[in-house]
């Protein structure tokens, strides 16, 4: 075993090679090879004066202030101006020295581009007034450009050969370790060979390596360390061994990674368009891990999906014959904070409902237990081994997830995926870092000294960069076409460039031949804010594109309050079927409005008339400083009253409703609330066990509560409310309002509560699927046949009405629908006799049928000769005819 090969087998991540004292600092700025920016340093302050760029292989600049620059190898006199206007990638950069090198001079950087870079400002007696490193992804991006058009990074397996390629361009060496098994010694290592044009290191082995693993080697200069040698995976990765140790070489189109049927199965030919999608959220672990009908073996796993006879799954197969077209997983790709082998299942003591004894259980085995949400990404293209049932054989975490797409696709299911490529769980020279231990500085997003950005909560990746933006796409390509992943929900998504999320729908729908839907948080926040770095994938600037945000509008509106709000304010802040449009009137009123926006699909152009009686498009109404319609397209919104995020629907409600609110008729409310998002046009999107009155005891932010809060329970006995106080760490301030209403045993649903629930959301379900009349894919559909009757100064607020024409369209199945969302304790009638004429109205089939769940609506009337509907007291009726 020579030396490489036994340094293949060190199980520290890190090497210090040559250590270095230089700056650490990154506060200047590369705009392109030739141009660099200094924010804050002024190119005439000091006369006589010079910028120079300086370079040293080794890492040994000392560059004290007041001496002479030393240990440079190399170094370049720059032509400085004063900058006046920002180029247009770094418009977020403050004003100050704009830098040239001389093109001779910009000829070298490829040859000097490894090693120790740093900026200098020297005096006229050619010493030290100021120092620091340069942020290198503009340079990066400019002189390796053809490595935007490379297509096969990572591993690429033939007969007879396998291929390795890895994007190193910084990287002086990379050496390839391969492993016979996820474990144990090296059997061979190999120089990768460096490709000058791209920056790409590749080495062929006339060898057929599939199902071996692998790791590199990366010889690389980090700011502020020095040398390092780099034991790392690869971010290109399909599969790895246990906790991500190992990656692991695989030729995708292998029968022995593909469950039987897996080539002959299709998807379900559901939705042609994004305003016909509805959307079950759900986690893999939440699914399973609490179900007694699925086999120990299989629970919290992928398997679980494959246990056709399990009480899960015949939920999900009720709900996709109702008319559910996607499930969406919580994030499956690659997690860093589950153990995959041996995570720990907290032992939890019965306790009073509202007692802190089984959170502190919970927590104290927090990062070793078995759950996390997974928003924490480590390798973006494989699947998370946590739920394989042997998460140290790579091949069969990639056979398990296929089987289980191939699951829900026969149980009439799509797939779709929560992605988050807008940060990682790590950066620099950590552990579980990836990307920034073979290019570091490259693929986050910096601040003004070179610091990551961690607005997302984590490290925030930079897709506006070329090389992190084609890791991105490459990656849902890989899911989309090996997986069979039919749509995708980006987190975070308007930290993402707009034009990077366009080229990414256009190379994805190319590569499966198909149209793949796109999804994402739309929010407007953080060092990216209001375009600051670029034009965002945001909700008000993807207007026009095809892609679907997340509205704060409607989701507002139906609950109350915001995703900020705690202690009183979760109580006093209603929303529109927990109270507030029985209260004052001009607020019930507005509120309403905001409503009909989303019923509208939050399109811009939209005109409705408002509750002060004037006729406004949507984006002329005011939403807290926004235009309240955003959208161009109703398939560019999504429609949502609860998702993983803040507390469930229910214990939104138990905190609202009043007190003596009986358990029917919370049930009620929260059909309510579904009915409003199943009636709005654009994407609907719901929460798994909204239709089970889920709880999680009111925990705002379950991402890693563990089973204990985000249980399911599909046998509908329990919702698990009252199972304790939530986790201190993100509730503690709210306990004081918490704790009386857990302990309150009338609170918790009955199970007859749990199953009315269940078949009235199917139902509504039903009612949407009945016809394309809710799923209308142009805006001049919407405006053309969508109308509110009962709005305007004189409307009654407690009762949304809403107008849907099918004249002309022979697949509307209806001529003319009505549909009623009384949110009142009583019932209420509504004078509308231009409604009433003509041919008689009729209860929608889905609620009429024998065995439909909502009785109540039946006792909705029309009368004819005063033009009178009468509505039950919270009840959605939905009437047609023709």
């Amino acid at each position: 075993m020579n030396a490489v090969q036994a340094d293949c087998d060190v199980a520290d991540g890190q090497t210090v090679l040559q250590p270095s004292a230089g700056p650490a600092d990154a506060r200047a700025v590369w705009l392109d090879r030739q141009q660099l920016q200094w924010p804050g340093a002024d190119a005439g302050a000091v006369a006589g004066s010079r910028f120079r760029l300086v370079h040293s292989a080794g890492g040994r600049l000392v560059l004290a202030k007041g001496q002479a620059v030393q240990g440079a190898d190399a170094a370049f006199v720059l032509g400085a101006t004063q900058a006046a206007e920002p180029a247009p990638r770094f418009k977020h950069l403050a004003a100050g020295a704009r830098l040239r090198l001389a093109a001779d001079d910009a000829a070298q950087l490829p040859a000097l581009i490894g090693g120790q870079w740093a900026l200098v400002h020297e005096a006229a007696d050619a010493t030290v007034l100021d120092a620091t490193s340069v942020q290198l992804p503009a340079l990066l991006d400019d002189l390796y450009a053809p490595a935007q058009q490379l297509a096969q990074l990572g591993v690429t397996v033939q007969a007879q050969a396998t291929r390795f390629e890895l994007w190193a361009p910084t990287a002086r060496a990379v050496t390839l370790c391969v492993y016979p098994r996820g474990s144990g010694h090296a059997e061979a290592a190999r120089m990768l060979q460096r490709d000058d044009a791209t920056g790409a290191w590749r080495h062929t082995e006339a060898t057929d390596w599939r199902g071996r693993y692998y790791r590199y080697l990366v010889d690389v200069f980090v700011p502020g360390t020095g040398w390092v040698r780099n034991r790392v995976t690869d971010p290109y990765a399909v599969s790895l061994t246990t906790d991500s140790q190992r990656a692991y070489i695989a030729n995708l189109n292998d029968a022995r990674l593909k469950p039987a049927g897996w080539d002959a199965h299709r998807a379900p030919d559901k939705v042609q368009a994004n305003t016909d999608m509805v959307v079950y959220e759900l986690h893999v672990r939440d699914f399973s891990a609490s179900d007694a009908s699925v086999p120990p073996a299989h629970r919290g796993k992928y398997l679980a999906f494959t246990d056709t006879a399990s009480r899960g799954m015949r939920h999900l197969r009720a709900l996709a014959q109702a008319g559910l077209t996607d499930i969406h997983l919580l994030p499956v790709f690659d997690l860093a904070t589950v153990p995959e082998r041996g995570c720990v299942v907290p032992r939890v003591p019965s306790a009073a409902p509202d007692s802190p004894a089984q959170q502190a259980s919970v927590m104290a085995d927090a990062a070793r237990d078995c759950f996390n949400w997974g928003y924490d990404p480590f390798h973006y293209s494989a699947p998370e081994g946590s739920y394989a049932t042997d998460p140290a054989d790579g091949a069969v975490r990639i056979r398990e997830f296929r089987a289980m797409v191939m699951a829900l696709h026969r149980a009439g299911l799509r797939v779709g995926m929560d992605v988050v490529y807008n940060h990682t769980a790590a950066a620099g020279q950590h552990a579980k870092a990836v990307l920034d231990r073979i290019v570091p500085g490259y693929y986050h997003r910096l601040d003004a000294n070179g610091v990551v950005e961690r607005s997302t909560c984590c490290d925030n990746t930079a897709t506006e960069h070329a090389m992190m933006a084609k890791l991105m796409t490459d990656s849902v390509k890989l899911w989309a076409t090996q997986y069979r992943i039919d749509s995708f929900r980006f987190d975070l998504m308007a930290h993402q460039p707009r034009a990077a999320m366009q080229a990414l729908q256009r190379e994805v729908n190319a590569a499966t031949g198909r149209h793949v839907n796109l999804i994402g948080e739309g929010w407007n926040f953080g060092e990216v804010a209001d375009g600051r770095r670029f034009v965002q994938a945001s909700q008000l600037s993807l207007n026009g594109s095809g892609i679907g945000t997340f509205s704060d509008r409607g989701r507002d509106a139906v609950r109350g309050g915001s995703a900020g709000d705690e202690g009183e304010a979760l109580v006093t802040r209603k929303g529109y079927v927990n109270g507030a449009a029985e209260g004052p009137r001009d607020e019930a009123m507005r509120l309403a409005d905001q409503v009909r926006i989303g019923l509208a699909g939050t399109l811009r152009d939209y005109e409705m008339l408002t509750w002060q009686g004037q006729a406004r498009r949507l984006e002329q109404i005011d939403y807290a400083g926004q235009p309240a319609g955003y959208a161009s397209e109703p398939g560019e919104v999504v429609n949502y009253v609860e998702n993983h995020d803040n507390q469930t629907l229910f214990d939104n409600n138990a905190l609202k409703l009043p007190h003596d609110t009986t358990g029917a008729e919370r049930a009620r409310v929260q059909m309510l609330a579904a009915a409003i998002n199943l009636f709005s046009q654009g994407v609907a999107y719901f929460h798994a066990g909204i239709d089970t009155l889920r709880s999680k005891s009111l925990d705002r932010n379950s991402y890693d509560s563990g089973d204990w809060f985000n249980r399911l329970d599909w046998s509908y006995q329990t919702n698990h409310f009252g199972t304790g106080l939530p986790p201190q760490r993100d509730n503690q301030s709210s306990w004081p309002v918490f704790q009386p209403l857990l302990a309150d045993k009338t609170l918790p649903p009955k199970p007859r509560d749990i199953a009315w629930a269940r078949d009235a959301f199917r139902d509504l379900l039903a009612v949407r699927a009945s016809t394309p009349l809710f799923r209308l894919r142009d805006a001049a559909e919407v405006r053309q046949r969508l109308s509110f009757p009962n709005s305007g100064p004189q409307q009654n607020p407690a009762v949304l009405v809403g107008r849907l024409d099918g004249a002309g369209r022979a697949d509307a199945r209806f001529g003319e629908l009505l549909y009623f969302v009384n949110v009142a304790e009583t019932a209420q009638t509504l004078m509308l006799p231009e409604l009433a004429k003509g041919a008689a109205w009729r209860l929608h089939p889905a609620q009429a049928r024998r065995g439909a769940a909502d009785l109540r609506a039946r006792e909705a009337r029309v009368d004819a000769a005063s033009g009178g509907f009468t509505i039950p007291p919270r009840t959605a009726v939905v009437f047609v005819r023709g």
